[in-house]
């Protein structure tokens, strides 16, 4: 292996992908575990979420929290507020503040940036400096979903918006090599959801507003969207669809102009957009993907080869 002083600076860019970004801990679990660790974390929406927990050194008690959060331990979190979106993000931000000491983005351990965009002009915004939990809270802003956050005078959503893998922040740090985690490569024409993945819906609402509200979030337990003469797909189906064939459609473009030096790609499909109750899955999935990647990423950073069964006991 290279000396510290040799090798290259690795930078991680953790994409965008609301529930499915908490394969994000399995990938960054994996990869500790076969010795590779990023100098520069970059994340987007939930990306920038576990990027941050990471960089602050909290991995551990984020892969606790997350494998043992419930449906009704998600809905616990969220506050009802009808007025620039659908939850005001105060319970969520105030719970990590209770478990964080937020010295700021610069006192971190490990360096980090995220993305988020301004909603006046649609300009992609960097935070790379200031508190670290208002910054998430910017970059995981989904529009329609979350109220936009308040920054230094600017309104800011969702990063996913203008950079759903943000490599080139990832660069911009000074990164020699990008490895790049996107979480919905699969989610267009790769699939059809069937009645078997109901087995895994979010239990019926008990009748509260937010819970009916966010149960309708997951797509319905149908054969997918398609023209095969069924009954039209309701509403929230439709927009489902049609937001991740946008956030795949721009991830395809910006890293065709900005591409990784290694791509992680987790196979995600099966976990829709509030499923983050099924933490545990998600993180399997990012470390199997790690496995399936680790012949590249050690010939790409110089690393002497390993068995494959490095690590595979504790991803299985």
């Amino acid at each position: 292996m290279r000396s510290n002083a040799s090798r290259p600076r690795i930078g991680l860019a953790l994409g965008s992908g609301s529930a499915r970004g908490w394969s994000h801990i399995g990938v960054l679990r994996a990869l500790g575990r076969a010795g590779i660790e990023p100098d520069i974390v970059c994340g987007t929406s939930i990306g920038a979420l576990v990027g941050a927990v990471h960089a602050a050194g909290k991995l551990d008690w984020l892969h606790d929290w997350v494998t043992s959060l419930t449906w009704q331990g998600v809905v616990g979190m969220l506050d009802l507020r009808m007025g620039g979106g659908l939850i005001e993000g105060g319970k969520l931000t105030g719970f990590f503040r209770t478990h964080f000491q937020d010295r700021g983005i610069e006192q971190l351990p490990r360096a980090f940036g995220c993305v988020a965009t301004e909603l006046a002009t649609g300009r992609e915004v960097w935070l790379r400096e200031g508190p670290v939990i208002d910054a998430v809270r910017a970059s995981i802003a989904m529009p329609g979903l979350f109220t936009p956050a308040q920054l230094d005078g600017r309104l800011l959503v969702d990063g996913g918006l203008v950079n759903p893998v943000p490599v080139s922040l990832c660069r911009a740090m000074g990164a020699d090599l990008v490895i790049a985690v996107d979480l919905n490569w699969d989610l267009v024409g790769r699939r059809s959801r069937t009645a078997a993945d109901g087995a895994h819906a979010a239990p019926p609402a008990p009748g509260g507003v937010i819970e009916s509200i966010l149960a309708k979030f997951r797509p319905s337990p149908r054969a997918g969207i398609a023209n095969d003469g069924n009954d039209m797909p309701s509403l929230l189906d439709v927009l489902s669809t049609s937001l991740n064939i946008m956030q795949v459609r721009i991830t395809q473009s910006r890293l065709a102009g900005e591409p990784a030096d290694a791509m992680i790609r987790p196979r995600l499909s099966n976990i829709a957009a509030m499923d983050y109750h099924r933490g545990a899955l998600a993180i399997a999935e990012g470390e199997r993907a790690v496995r399936f990647a680790l012949p590249a990423l050690r010939e790409l950073l110089g690393l002497p080869n390993a068995p494959q069964a490095d690590g595979a006991a504790d991803i299985e």
